[in-house]
């Protein structure tokens, strides 16, 4: 039998860990995204320690530091910031490390959340996933199952017919406009 000082002791923590939880989210938008990051320092995962060192420091070159930042030390963009999260522009998203297919526009929708989001990859899409127990939670990561690059998380929160939200950071995306389709403007 659990005694009433062990369940005040665990009510306290909890408390605690939901206090801090709902900090940080509330104050998100203000923090520079680096600084919630390494609050929540997580290992890295099996895919970002299989990394190649040369690779990585090809990509270092070749990629704005917030495109690496995302895509090898897990980092996120800060909401409504990204370059993607209200384009309208049919296409492909593909990976911007090393150019594998992932998403279409026609699977992609406005979440509200600020990141573009998409109710599934593209068929044939090279979407991986692990776990992340970061943040005090267990969600569950996808990336780039060609090279390991992060791309966000996916929820089960989405509209139908997957009713899955794959909520991505734009600077882990290169779209490839469809040919026959004219740039649509995006929503201001």
């Amino acid at each position: 039998m659990i005694s009433d000082e062990s369940e005040r002791l665990a009510g306290q923590l909890w408390r605690r860990a939901l206090t801090l939880l709902i900090f940080v989210i509330a104050l998100s938008p203000f923090l520079d995204t680096h600084m919630i990051d390494t609050l929540f320092a997580q290992e890295p995962t099996e895919i970002s320690a299989m990394s190649d060192n040369a690779k990585l420091e090809k990509l270092k070159d070749e990629l704005t530091p917030e495109q690496y930042y995302v895509c090898f030390e897990e980092g996120t963009e800060a909401a409504f910031t990204g370059e993607y999260w209200n384009t309208k522009t049919p296409g492909s998203y593909h990976c911007v490390a090393c150019d594998a297919k992932l998403f279409r526009s026609d699977d992609k929708y406005d979440s509200g959340s600020g990141w573009p989001s998409f109710t599934q990859p593209a068929d044939g899409g090279e979407v991986g996933y692990s776990e992340d127990k970061s943040l005090y939670m267990v969600r569950t990561e996808v990336h780039c199952s060609g090279c390991g690059a992060h791309l966000g998380h996916v929820f089960d929160d989405g509209p139908e017919p997957t009713g899955k939200r794959y909520c991505v950071n734009s600077a882990s995306l290169n779209l490839i406009p469809d040919e026959d389709s004219q740039d649509t403007e995006d929503e201001e």
